[in-house]
């Protein structure tokens, strides 16, 4: 009797080879899937990130003034430097332009102060309020207000 055999194994290397080429497949599958799903589904996974950037501020040094004060005993005068803080270009420009009158309503207000009340840091903070009060003012009828947002010293010297 003659036997005959079927050899029924498949080799190695095609077995391997076939795996790989499935689990490629599948992983291009998924990939696209995902891929799709990323671009396609609402504004919820790729949103813009905004980053907001602060403007730089803007200052004007205004030169020192040097007023007298009112005093009953004898001579006072207070040097004073002052820089401002304004809120936009609009401010800067428009305060430029008008910077002589300015500088006027801020001398009539120094002169009228009393060496005793510009001591302590409290006095000296109101004084900057009232500054920049003052200054907030329409330097023009036909100009919106400026915005000074804070007065700083950069001298002060009352004697």
């Amino acid at each position: 009797m003659a036997t005959t055999s079927t050899d029924t194994t498949v080799s190695p290397k095609k077995s391997k080879l076939g795996l790989i080429l499935v689990v490629l497949a599948v992983l291009a599958v998924l990939g696209g899937g995902a891929a799709a799903y990323y671009y396609l589904m609402p504004n919820q996974h790729h949103t813009e990130v905004v980053v907001a950037t602060a403007e730089a501020p803007i200052f004007i040094a205004l030169e020192p003034f040097t007023v007298n004060l009112q005093s009953e005993d004898h001579d006072r005068y207070l040097h004073i430097g002052i820089t401002l803080k304004l809120a936009d270009i609009l401010s800067q420009e428009q305060t430029t332009v008008y910077l002589p009158e300015a500088r006027s309503r801020i001398l009539l207000l120094l002169s009228n102060r009393k060496a005793e009340t510009l001591i302590t840091a409290d006095e000296k903070i109101q004084l900057a309020a009232e500054i920049r009060t003052v200054l907030n003012k329409p330097l023009s009828t036909t100009k919106p207000s400026q915005r000074i947002t804070d007065v700083l010293f950069t001298t002060f010297v009352v004697q």
